[in-house]
């Protein structure tokens, strides 16, 4: 399959690439609940209140969930899980067709969440170049399998 987005590196979840971005609108059916992206049901999982998980459910906006889970109480251990969390997520949304095509046609690219808003846990920030990349390590990873996947089927 030829690469639709033939780049080396893509640097940030923006423009063409936006759809990398968890904040961008698709269906995740998680634990009983559908959600409005990656980013809803991913804070929805930080708490176990119903009432946190319904708020996350129903709100439209990704960026004001994110902004009201910085208030809630986190599950114990949450540091231990919220990379296993985010890897269940994002199968769920690179499973799907669109999302999966696009992803494989990324190619060999390498991604990277670049941000200037200092996520140097999921992301690099762009104004000092430092950071784990972690969210970007995972997306490449499920490209990875998928590719496999693909072959196998074939």
């Amino acid at each position: 399959m030829k690469a639709l987005f033939p780049t080396k590196k893509i640097e940030q979840f923006q423009d063409q690439y936006r759809w990398l971005s968890n904040f961008f609108p698709c269906q995740i059916a998680y634990e009983g609940r559908t959600y409005k992206s990656v980013e809803h049901a991913y804070m929805s999982a930080k708490s176990y209140l119903e009432r946190w998980k319904d708020f996350c459910e129903r709100e439209n906006s990704p960026g004001t969930v994110k902004k009201r889970s910085r208030i809630i109480k986190l599950i114990d251990k949450w540091n231990d899980y919220k990379c296993d969390i985010m890897r269940e997520l994002l199968w769920l949304k690179f499973s799907q067709p669109a999302f999966k095509i696009w992803l494989l046609e990324t190619g060999n690219a390498s991604i990277q969440e670049g941000n200037y808003w200092g996520d140097t846990y999921w992301g690099i920030d762009l104004k000092t170049g430092k950071g784990d990349n972690n969210l970007g390590k995972l997306i490449m990873e499920i490209r990875r399998e998928l590719k496999k996947n693909e072959i196998s089927i074939r």
